[in-house]
């Protein structure tokens, strides 16, 4: 048994990336094992059907595999900066529904027949302008400071704002591009951004949050 809950990961990876967020704020030591998606170890494939990160192991062998799902239970052993206090699950839910299935089709558009990404672009900005307008009066999502709805969302929105990084910065949505960018440079972002051997079998441990 281990001693630690052990989190599959990848650093590019938006769901993995949100996962990791939370389970930094929130204090959560873990063993963090990086994951080549071209290469996933049996490890991963053992404990999860869908085998995609992230997914997180407890040491009583239960196994978290929605990055939603490890957010919240990483905040329910620990909130200290109250980010469940700020939970939008309808906002979130069309980020992970709506919003993802565009970004997809207009940041990858060889792998869907008939792909018209502009098109795919288009209808994704329908819903980042809600969020530029939802920042109208308040700093994040749902509140002065930040919360689970701002990092549940932000490394989707990171993700599409990369595709085309010059276009993205000349479209009307300056509270959000502020957003985006404020949160980008934190020290938070920058606590889950560190680069990782693929693990093996056999390597040495290494814990998340670091130190």
């Amino acid at each position: 048994m281990n001693a630690l809950p052990v989190l599959y990961s990848f650093r590019r990876c938006p769901y993995a990336m949100r996962a990791r967020l939370a389970l930094l704020v929130s204090g959560t030591r873990c063993e963090i094992r990086e994951v080549k998606l071209s290469a996933k170890p049996d490890a991963l494939i053992e404990v999860s059907e869908k085998a995609t990160v992230p997914v997180l192991v407890l040491p009583e062998g239960r196994v978290i595999d929605e990055s939603i799902d490890i957010m919240r239970w990483s905040l329910a052993q620990h909130d200290p900066e109250g980010w469940l206090e700020r939970d939008d699950p309808d906002l979130i839910a069309a980020n992970d529904g709506p919003f993802k299935h565009h970004l997809d089709r207009y940041k990858y558009p060889h792998r869907y027949e008939n792909c018209d990404a502009l098109e795919h672009r288009a209808a994704a900005m329908d819903y980042l302008q809600i969020l530029d307008e939802r920042l109208t009066a308040q700093s994040n999502l749902s509140g002065g400071t930040r919360g689970i709805t701002d990092l549940a969302i932000m490394p989707f929105v990171r993700q599409f704002a990369a595709t085309d990084r010059e276009w993205f910065a000349a479209q009307p949505i300056p509270r959000l591009a502020a957003w985006l960018a404020a949160h980008l440079a934190s020290p938070l972002f920058e606590g889950v951004m560190a680069k990782l051997t693929p693990w093996a079998p056999g390597d040495e441990t290494i814990t998340f949050p670091a130190g």
